[in-house]
């Protein structure tokens, strides 16, 4: 079998001995006769295995004990509205970094049930400098994203706000590349298809003092209070996303961690980006330099009626789904935790043929 090189957004590439492991066990999971996806989420197997999987977590990320990890559906978006759900309590106000599409979007959803005190620039969307994330001491919470899969950035900070403000943070398409500071982070949560597992898992961890906080008119299933108490099994878990996610953990593990997945990241995004620094403007990339995303390398061509010829192109050589997010166009390459640096290494070289072709 040969594969290609998938630069998609998400669902992104999963590394191939959890595909492997996944197909092998997938009709008959280990002798059992059935499908783990067929089994009850509540037998024995599969607790074993969603207890296993959030230990697995603890260890590769050094969460803490004042943390609980839940492992719920609805991704980022359903996120949205729970950290304002769950996380007001009698506030009526919270801050949010706006960077980019994703922090844009959780700022409107959040707007229906508090006042948002926005930080940045809507209209220009960036990483603001540090000093100018001033937080109120009574704001209920400050909210950014760490990377912005559409906009091509990433923080290369942790926000500053008053020690009795929880800092909240979408982490979803780095989450598993690098360090997350849970003594700074008192909520994260990250949708599982960027480097976790398939679409429709999404892992929240939270500091313990935060549950309790909804209030009664929360929905049952938007109440992080909830799902703890029930140990992330409420209702029916998405059961196959929890395994692949398991095996995740198992050969993020076998590979070295999250250390070793930092490296890699920062190894695989600046040899794209040496190649479009190096270009003489033929690609282009206006973001600066230390606020470049390691996990989506955005970028356009100077002359963009080249784009889709790129496209084509690209997609003969085996290099796929490189097409920019629709909202803004242009090219992006995502370059997650199983993107080999081979991948990294043929788009470099693709690049350099191309531009030489038709610059």
């Amino acid at each position: 079998m040969s594969r290609v090189f998938n630069f998609a957004a998400g669902p992104g590439v999963l590394p191939v001995p959890v595909l492997e492991e996944a197909a092998a066990n997938l009709v008959d999971y280990h002798g059992e006769g059935m499908s783990l996806i067929e089994m009850s989420h509540r037998g024995a197997i599969f607790s074993q295995i969603i207890r296993e999987t959030k230990d697995l977590l603890r260890g590769l990320l050094n969460i803490p004990d004042t943390h609980d990890v839940l492992l719920l559906q609805g991704g980022g978006h359903t996120q949205f509205a729970m950290v304002p759900l769950n996380l007001l309590g009698a506030a009526a106000e919270a801050a949010y970094i706006v960077s980019g599409t994703w922090s844009k979007k959780a700022a409107a959803e959040a707007a229906k049930f508090c006042h948002v005190n926005v930080i940045g620039t809507p209209s220009r969307l960036a990483i603001p400098a540090r000093e100018a994330v001033t937080v109120a001491n009574d704001a209920a919470y400050l909210y950014y994203c760490m990377n912005e899969t559409i906009n091509g950035l990433e923080f290369n900070y942790i926000p500053d706000c008053p020690e009795c403000v929880p800092l909240v943070s979408d982490v979803s398409s780095d989450f598993l590349s690098r360090p997350i500071d849970f003594k700074r982070h008192a909520l994260v949560f990250a949708g599982a298809q960027k480097n976790f597992g398939p679409a429709g898992l999404t892992v929240v961890i939270l500091r313990k003092d935060l549950l309790g906080l909804a209030s009664e008119t929360c929905p049952t299933m938007l109440n992080y209070q909830i799902h703890a108490e029930a140990g992330s099994m409420y209702n029916t878990p998405p059961t196959f996303a929890i395994w692949v996610a398991n095996l995740v953990c198992k050969w993020l593990i076998s590979e070295g961690g999250v250390e070793v997945m930092d490296r890699r990241a920062r190894e695989r995004s600046s040899l794209v980006y040496q190649t479009i620094d190096a270009s003489g403007g033929f690609y282009v990339n206006n973001i600066p330099a230390q606020h470049r995303s390691r996990m989506n390398v955005v970028f356009t061509l100077a002359e963009s009626a080249l784009t889709d010829l790129f496209i084509k192109e690209a997609d003969a050589q085996g290099l796929k789904n490189l097409r920019g997010h629709r909202s803004v166009g242009g090219l992006r390459a995502s370059l997650f935790n199983a993107m080999p640096m081979a991948g990294a290494e043929k788009l470099s070289q693709f690049m350099k043929d191309f531009a030489e072709r038709h610059g």
